[in-house]
């Protein structure tokens, strides 16, 4: 079978990247209760750099008030340069480059997580799930100025640490997401109203945030990540966000989709059974690289991930099970592939512990684990726990 996956690819700043496997986002729970990294990250991503062309880290809040569960990375002040450093340096082996996502929860978060501070967001509007998700504060001018500026001081931060680029986190229902959707945001000032203005918010973090990168003295990218639907009412459609990814793709590096199933086709609109992946790949051909993702699994689900239309084919939980995916298949050695986890092999597959825990209480249905005889879920037709559904710790 065809494996164009394996080939490099050359960013239009000139940043080059080895393949088209993509390690893609995943919340490890692993950093220390001020968002610095610890040893047990390191080691997790060290067991995993090496193979894929791009890693991209868990999410990284760019201020206090943007976390959204414990053990997350911050990138928030200098003080945790150093340790992202660390884990830079930890995905660099063997030429793999190292992205690192940033983003702001908004309401996806709660006051005991901020300490007894009540969530932001765009508007005072509670997310409908989970079902006790509290009632946020809707942001001030000046709290969005901030942000803004929060979004390019973490970038510049990013590239302090060694990082090949930043990936802005506008999916899965966080902050910029929010600013986007009809659902969370109900302003009437210059941040909200009708899809253009609501747009405004996410427009300006991303001109901001690429000025940030474009005083790097190396290649730096910037990427974008976004859910395709909601499915709330009111809530963003897929024409909302087809209309977004055309407004922004001559504006950043890539764009990212977060959906449970490559093959995943319009959760709003059954009579539409067109791929997602196919409708964002017309609009993004010819001005800049997409990255499919969504049960990747074997070397036939990456090269039909680029069949779509996607330039990049992202794994999740496949690298979880098995860091060495890329070098197998590179290998023609595709059948040792291990596609299901045994708890008992966590430890040895440098799976921090409080990530063990997470990965048996919020994914027990979607990691495969050879423990659990439930059948796994198809998330061609629904949302999956990694969109922005699963419990947290």
């Amino acid at each position: 079978m065809d494996t164009n996956f394996l080939t490099p690819y050359r960013f239009h700043n000139g940043l080059t990247v080895k393949n088209r496997i993509v390690m893609a986002p995943m919340t490890t729970m692993t950093s220390f209760h001020n968002g610095m990294v610890t040893t047990d990250e390191v080691a997790y991503y060290a067991r995993r750099g090496g193979g894929p062309g791009l890693i991209i880290t868990g999410v990284a809040n760019v201020e206090a008030s943007g976390k959204g569960f414990e053990g997350e990375l911050s990138v928030a002040s200098d003080a945790m340069i150093p340790g992202l450093a660390r884990v830079a340096a930890a995905i660099h082996q063997d030429g793999t480059r190292a992205i690192l996502q940033i983003f702001h929860a908004g309401r996806k978060s709660n006051h005991k997580i901020l300490r007894g501070e009540q969530p932001l967001s765009a508007s005072a509007v509670a997310a409908e799930y989970p079902a006790d998700s509290e009632v946020p504060r809707a942001m001030t001018a000046a709290e969005i100025d901030q942000l803004i500026a929060d979004f390019a001081a973490a970038t510049r931060r990013a590239a302090a640490a060694g990082f090949d680029g930043v990936e802005l986190h506008g999916a899965n229902t966080y902050l910029l997401q929010q600013f986007l959707s009809p659902h969370a945001n109900r302003r009437t000032d210059q941040w909200g109203g009708d899809l253009t203005r609501r747009m405004a918010l996410p427009l300006a973090v991303i001109a901001a945030v690429k000025q940030a990168a474009a005083a790097v003295e190396r290649p730096f990218i910037v990427g974008y990540r976004l859910s395709p639907e909601e499915i709330e009412t009111p809530g963003l459609r897929l024409a909302d966000t087809l209309a977004f990814a055309t407004a922004i793709r001559d504006l950043v590096d890539y764009l990212h989709l977060s959906m449970g199933s490559y093959k995943r086709s319009s959760l709003n609109d059954k009579q539409d059974t067109q791929p997602l992946l196919a409708k964002f790949a017309a609009i993004t051909a010819g001005h800049l690289p997409l990255i499919g993702v969504g049960s990747i699994e074997r070397p036939a689900d990456a090269q039909a991930t680029l069949d779509l239309g996607a330039d990049f084919a992202a794994l999740g939980r496949e690298l979880i099970r098995e860091p060495n995916w890329v070098q197998k298949v590179a290998a023609g050695d595709a059948a040792s592939l291990r596609v299901k986890l045994s708890p008992a092999d966590m430890a040895e597959l440098a799976i921090p512990p409080v990530m063990q825990d997470y990965l048996r209480e919020s994914f027990g249905e979607v990691i495969h684990f050879t423990t659990n005889a439930r059948a796994v879920a198809d998330y061609q037709a629904q949302l999956a726990p990694m969109e922005g559904f699963e419990k947290k710790l």
